[in-house]
């Protein structure tokens, strides 16, 4: 089917309070006739993908609270005018939307065309039996987020992914409907194997023929062709092999895409065509290899990510979700779960081009539910259909590795037929596809009821037996791969109890990094690990604090206006935090020693820290006021010894590497100036050096961009990092200048935002206050070529620009 991209030019508009309390879930949503008599002028022009609840002020009353970051939810209508011409009639003509959280319901005319409760899979509209021919036909999308709260992390609002148009001949490939596998893979000839399923609408049988074209850039590799009889008014489907010699292998380190282009051909002519991205790899997994990639064993360095893309909300812009990639790769990870829900196509695309590993995850919850309005209500009649939309949509992904059936279910003990529905959606899984491994992600016991149904079933148990073991079991026995979020206690006993079972720690505490990762290089049926998380994210407010008892500093986690889980490795601009540094170390990747200072005025002060959170450190040696006090130092290294040099005065050495836990601490009096830390190798010998830097008054504002060329397309992204620095350069951490900006050209500003985590400053606009000396903005192309100009302006501070050009 031709797709063509309906993201620009649809009018959009808030539906009043007064109507929006009295909207039941889960289905009706407005009367009809009260939709008809809103006016144009109620309307504003906005273009996708689109999130109406980063648009609108947090508020500490919201009933979604923490959970969701104190943003507000809502009722949103959307609409579109397309023009539907004469020669599409015998056409079939379909939409598909990517996402839309949530509730969604697609009218055509003021005809109702379906509804999608779940706010994370795609969808298709059949809009064929609704159009009008030769004229303008309205296209209206309601979306109801108002019965809150309905999950536990930001969900956003609104037309959050793409929206396609796609029109169909008579005869052709239905929407997902070409699947690719490849059951033989080797360098010398590998084997492609293809399923091609074709729709035919009209009353008549028709003889068609499937081609499918293997291509390497514009070489072709392989090509077959088979006939194939489509029943009227029904489908038929069709198989094929292609022998691909001298294979380019699929991989993290050379992710290499083939295309294959699927033609139907009726008469000798092309009436329908689709293009699949094909990466050729194997994978496999076994208690003794563990993980394999093309036969190599590897371990996952993994993160979890939710579907936010941080200052944009959950507006999923493709420059956004593949900078989110680059990031991840940049950092060290190779795998990504996405937690916990599908991600965006884009965000899928990105980690084929880029060789990022991914687990692709259904769902948070089955029938029992963990917030009131959440997607349990949903989940006995819709969890084929969500199923079905994640596998078939991203079964043709090279990057995805493995299937995930949910997170911390609570039916995991047994109860509410949870064994019985863990096999069914497993068994579901792989009638759609079965090249690859199922997971389910699993923690600990929350509440008493599976010892409870135990004793009701065995009497009195031992003081040490193993509950978590006995009720999970039959609950993961449909799995591949036993998911274990914060279990690192069981690694090693679980390998024994249960020997065969393979497991991947799908969730871990940042903390723990040294000991999980040690653990799981000595035990090969430990596949990886997921620390949660690898980008910080909006919702689960304040996870990661820290928290000081003498009430200063952050507010009570989870308190207005905590926003920001603050709880990732990557902060939600993108800037590197303290523990990813220490990763670094753990993974074997650092260049360099890290210096994490602890902030002088909380020195001796006592304090809370979450299991997600890290020490309230910051890589900084500007302390006005605090000359002569102490404070404590900890650095981070691989190197055999580490030395800590102020001032040119030497403060001492002490080991650190692994024997050390990568670490060393010392004490020191703030002096301004300089504070070195020198690594040094197992022979004295100086391996590198880490230099901070006093800074002075702030002098500047430093405006650097992370792609200065983009493409003269709609919705291309300039993500510019913003610092304040001294006549030197460097960077003011001491600093929080509110900077304003401004954008001219053919591009606007997107987004602005910092890793604040409790600051009550909107992400739209054309201020922020800097954190640590930094803020971002994300500037939009507009679709023109040209020149974007961003200015930014403070205070006594002189004007900065930075010029972007859009070709």
């Amino acid at each position: 089917m031709k797709r063509q991209n309906l993201d620009s030019k649809w009018r959009f508009r808030f539906l009043d309070e007064s109507y929006s309390q009295h909207i039941p879930l889960p289905s009706s949503l407005l009367p009809l006739p009260m939709l008809l008599r809103l006016s144009h002028e109620d309307f504003v022009h906005v273009d996708l993908p689109h999130d109406f609840s980063i648009i609108q002020k947090r508020d500490p009353n919201t009933p979604a609270g923490a959970s969701n970051g104190f943003f507000p939810g809502g009722v949103g209508i959307y609409e579109k005018v397309i023009y539907v011409p004469e020669e599409w009639k015998g056409k079939k003509v379909m939409l598909e939307f990517e996402g839309v959280y949530m509730n969604a319901s697609v009218y055509l005319n003021n005809q109702l065309v379906t509804r999608h409760p779940y706010g994370y899979t795609s969808f298709h509209c059949d809009l064929t039996p609704y159009l009008m021919y030769g004229q303008d036909n309205i296209i209206r999308v309601i979306v109801n987020n108002s019965a809150l709260p309905n999950t536990r992390w930001y969900s956003g609002s609104g037309i959050y992914r793409h929206v396609w148009l796609m029109i169909g001949e008579s005869v052709h490939i239905t929407p997902w409907g070409v699947y690719v596998t490849t059951p033989k893979v080797s360098h010398d000839s590998s084997i492609v194997c293809i399923r091609t399923t074709v729709e035919n609408i009209t009353d008549k049988s028709q003889d068609i023929t499937i081609r499918s074209t293997l291509m390497d850039g514009d070489n072709v590799v392989a090509k077959d062709d088979v006939k194939l009889s489509v029943p009227p008014r029904g489908t038929a489907e069709t198989q094929q092999e292609l022998t691909v010699s001298n294979a380019k292998l699929w991989s993290i380190e050379n992710p290499y895409l083939y295309t294959l282009r699927s033609e139907v051909i009726k008469d000798e002519e092309v009436i329908d065509s689709a293009e699949t991205s094909v990466g050729i790899r194997s994978i496999s997994i076994d208690p003794q290899k563990g993980f394999c990639l093309n036969d190599v064993p590897i371990k996952l360095r993994g993160g979890c990510v939710h579907h936010d893309c941080g200052l944009l909300g959950a507006a999923a812009y493709d420059r956004a979700e593949e900078r989110k990639v680059e990031l991840l790769k940049a950092n060290g990870f190779n795998a990504v779960r996405c937690a916990h829900n599908p991600p965006s196509p884009a965000f899928l695309d990105a980690c084929d081009r880029l060789g990022m590993l991914v687990i692709d995850e259904a769902f948070d919850c089955w029938r029992e539910s963990k917030k009131p309005n959440d997607y349990s209500l949903y989940f006995e009649d819709w969890w084929q259909k969500d199923l079905a939309s994640m596998v078939l949509r991203d079964r043709n992904h090279p990057c995805v590795i493995m299937w995930s059936t949910g997170n911390e279910i609570i039916e995991r003990d047994g109860r509410s037929d949870g064994y019985a529905y863990a096999r069914k959606l497993a068994d579901f899984i792989r009638s759609l596809d079965n090249t690859r491994p199922i997971t389910n992600a699993l923690c600990g016991l929350w509440d008493d009821t599976a010892v409870r149904m135990l004793k009701a079933k065995l009497g009195d148990l031992p003081e040490d037996y193993d509950v978590w073991g006995e009720v999970t079991k039959e609950f993961v026995e449909p799995l591949d791969v036993v998911g274990y979020n914060y279990l690192l206690g069981r690694y090693q006993s679980d390998g024994e109890k249960f020997p065969g079972r393979i497991i991947c720690g799908t969730e871990s505490f940042p903390m723990q990094v040294f000991d999980i990762w040690n653990t799981i290089e000595n035990l090969p049926y430990v596949i990886g690990d997921f620390v949660w998380t690898a980008l910080d994210y909006l919702g689960e407010a304040g996870i990661g604090y820290v928290w000081y008892k003498d009430g200063k500093g952050f507010p009570k986690p989870g308190e207005y206006p905590w926003h920001q889980a603050y709880c990732g490795d990557i902060d939600i601009c993108g800037f590197k935090r303290p523990q990813s540094y220490y990763r670094d170390c753990v993974w074997g990747i650092a260049k360099k020693p890290y210096i994490a200072v602890y902030k002088p005025e909380r020195y001796g002060k006592e304090f809370e820290i979450s299991w997600w959170g890290w020490p309230d450190v910051v890589s900084s040696w500007t302390w006005p006021g605090f000359e002569g006090k102490p404070t404590k130092v900890d650095v981070y290294s691989t190197d055999a010894e580490v030395e800590l040099v102020l001032n040119g005065k030497s403060l001492g050495r002490k080991p650190v590497g692994k024997a050390n836990r990568y670490m060393a601490s010392f004490e020191v009096v703030y002096e301004p100036g300089t504070l070195e830390a020198v690594g040094y190798d197992e022979k004295g010998r100086e391996t590198s050096r880490t230099i901070l830097k006093t800074a002075g008054k702030p002098a500047a504002i430093r405006l650097t961009p992370d792609r200065r060329v983009l493409k003269a397309k709609f919705g291309d992204l300039s993500y510019v990092t913003v610092e304040v620095v001294d006549a030197e350069g460097n960077v003011v951490h001491n600093a929080d200048t509110n900077i304003y900006f401004t954008a001219s050209g053919v591009g606007s500003i997107l987004a602005v935002g910092n890793g604040n985590p409790v600051s009550e400053e909107m992400y739209v606009g054309n201020q922020r206050k800097v954190y640590y000396g930094r803020a971002m903005v994300v500037v939009r192309a507009n679709g023109e070529p040209g020149n974007i100009v961003l200015s930014a302006s403070a205070e006594g501070i002189p004007t900065a620009q930075v010029v972007i050009e859009v070709k």
